[in-house]
């Protein structure tokens, strides 16, 4: 890699799913041999839209790291943390947590949004109850649509650390890039929580009794009700 020998280089298809990079000067390597081994497991960020291979494994492991970052920072009731597939394993971070104390929802987005795991490159932030599965799209979408009071519970983080990659993101007067980001809680009103309706559906505990009572309906590995209809054909 002789020194100060360049040649353009991109633009690159990125982890957000756009040719974001742009074009720039990069080093010149010059490659005299290769080795390689057979069926190599590669664990990279593939040059494409998400969900793909290297979210399949960034978005478990993001949530983990902002998870473990929430509760070193001295932030109880974290019961989830989830880092979204089609977000790029960046963009779209969801929380959930048990409710403690007033401000305890705005607490947990705010510090979402400024970890280390959750600052750089990430574009929305969602607390939600430990009722929803932050894993669930559906159910947080569900919480955003019943749940939060669009002028009370939205405040927007200007200015935050971002990356070129990020197409929404903007470049300050130096080498830096910021975005704006959205804060969103998506938790039952912490004063109504003793008023606000119940939801309609029955509990794990309930659903447990449900399929344990009759496994042929609901059988663990699905085949149980199969099996039945099958059988009763041949008859």
């Amino acid at each position: 890699m002789p020194p100060g020998e360049t040649l353009p280089e991109g633009p690159f298809g990125e982890w957000a799913g756009y040719y974001a990079s742009g074009e720039r000067p990069a080093p010149v390597m010059h490659v005299k041999n290769v080795f390689f081994r057979d069926d190599p497991i590669i664990l990279g960020c593939l040059p494409g839209k998400p969900p793909n291979d290297n979210t399949f494994f960034r978005s478990p492991t993001r949530g983990a790291v902002l998870w473990n970052d929430l509760e070193r920072s001295g932030i109880p009731g974290i019961t989830g943390a989830w880092s979204h597939e089609a977000g790029g394993g960046r963009l779209f971070n969801v929380i959930s947590i048990r409710q403690l104390y007033p401000g305890h929802a705005k607490q947990v987005g705010m510090a979402a949004a400024s970890a280390r795991a959750g600052a750089y490159a990430n574009r929305r932030v969602v607390v939600v109850d430990e009722d929803i599965d932050p894993t669930d799209s559906n159910e947080v979408i569900w919480a955003l649509c019943t749940r939060t009071d669009v002028v009370r519970d939205i405040d927007v983080m200007r200015r935050a650390w971002s990356s070129i990659l990020d197409p929404m993101a903007y470049q300050g007067d130096g080498p830096g890039w910021f975005n704006d980001r959205l804060i969103i809680d998506a938790c039952r009103p912490y004063d109504r929580r003793a008023t606000f309706p119940a939801v309609a559906r029955v509990t794990a505990e309930e659903a447990a009794d449900l399929r344990h009572r009759w496994p042929i309906l609901f059988g663990p590995d699905g085949k149980a009700l199969s099996e039945a209809r099958s059988a009763n054909r041949g008859s």
